[in-house]
């Protein structure tokens, strides 16, 4: 495996950080501020560094290259693999009318499952349901690999998110990475660090991933009621106080962030499907507790392991980097620690991760997590 990485800052030229070595046929990961990736000319410039390239953009609410964490740039890390190989395919959610499960069915009947080994993607993230999405994906019983990645950002603005294949950045994307190769080593984790408080209430309306009652009350007004003066800082500050989710299908909780409000019906819009009779408490997290939880995303990752990785593809959520604020790289460099200096870096800051639970195969839609895909070959 051979990469190159580079970052732009404020339009200026492009930084390489090591080698600038020619790659053959390169994955090109291009993760960005979303203002930098509607410049049209984006696309041709990164395809006059890379002529043979497969070029993949993602817009992002951080971009994390290397032990860093940056802002309002772009970062770009190009691979090339040496034992192994990779297909691409991309597919638009509003080009199925906005049903995520269809897209997602519809990106996987594109890949030849034969030696398949994983498959990675990067997703529009403003109206997409990611367990949808995940669901589409994992809904031919012949695939039997894992699935990780995750949802686009917009830093906090929550406006629209970016995506794109060997073309200019636009909305609706779904991109998807299939790995093959029989040399190649995945693994994979996910961890938060959040601690629920308060009651523990009864999702009583929901519709997919919209939430309209807790406890017959309207769930939108409870929200607000615990926020208080935080309240007119919505969706943003929902951030801060994701929902843990627990049903009698799954062993564990999952955590939901709220992506957008609708105040005419008194509703939140979840990343992620929240089922009728399931439990949900709100929750909160330290400094502390989220780079301990990326520690342990690691280690997770790591168990078992024959090689140590060369590449690592770090996909975290837009809350814990508020929560972190000016200490976010320390959960970088706890997952750094534990991985080894070896591995090149390259990913985001998001509005949801995809990854299965430990031990598991089936993917699920998780927020506020660190969420770690190992590769070697």
């Amino acid at each position: 495996m051979k990469t190159i990485q580079a970052i732009k800052k404020n339009d200026k030229n492009w930084e390489f950080t090591g080698s600038e070595e020619t790659l053959k046929e390169p994955l090109v990961l291009v993760f960005g501020n979303r203002y930098a990736l509607e410049d049209k000319g984006i696309y041709d410039e990164i395809r006059s560094m890379f002529p043979d390239g497969h070029v993949i953009f993602g817009s992002t609410s951080g971009e994390i290259l290397s032990s860093s964490v940056y802002k309002d740039t772009l970062t770009l890390t190009a691979i090339e693999f040496e034992r192994s190989h990779f297909e691409i395919k991309r597919s638009n959610v509003l080009d199925h009318e906005k049903d995520s499960r269809e897209v997602g069915r519809s990106l996987m009947e594109q890949f030849p499952l034969e030696k398949l080994r994983h498959v990675f993607i990067i997703s529009e993230g403003s109206f997409v349901n990611g367990s949808g999405l995940i669901e589409g994906l994992e809904s031919d019983p012949a695939y039997k690999m894992a699935v990780t990645g995750g949802l686009c950002g917009d830093d906090a603005r929550f406006e629209k998110t970016l995506a794109s294949y060997n073309e200019n950045p636009k909305e609706g994307e779904i991109i998807a990475i299939g790995f093959y190769g029989e040399s190649l080593e995945i693994s994979f984790s996910n961890y938060g660090g959040w601690t629920p408080f308060g009651p523990e209430r009864i999702v009583t309306k929901s519709r997919s991933n919209i939430l309209y009652e807790l406890d017959e009350t309207p769930a939108l007004d409870l929200y607000k009621k615990y926020l208080g003066d935080k309240a007119c800082d919505l969706p943003q500050a929902a951030l801060l106080y994701p929902l843990s989710v627990k049903s009698e299908e799954r062993e564990k909780p999952l955590v939901r962030t709220i992506l957008n409000i609708n105040e005419e019906k008194n509703a939140m819009v979840l990343a992620g499907d929240i089922p009728e009779n399931s439990r949900v408490q709100l929750m909160m997290a330290t400094v502390d507790n989220i780079a301990d939880g990326a520690s342990k995303a690691a280690e997770e990752a790591m168990k078992g392991r024959k090689n140590k990785p060369q590449l690592a593809l770090v996909v975290s959520c837009i809350g814990r980097k508020l929560i972190m604020d000016q200490r976010v790289e320390e959960e970088i460099e706890e997952v750094i620690e534990v991985i080894g200096d070896q591995s090149v870096i390259s990913g985001f800051y998001s509005y949801g991760e995809m990854a299965p639970f430990t031990g598991k195969k089936d993917c699920k839609l998780h927020n506020q997590t660190m969420t770690l895909t190992l590769i070697s070959e």
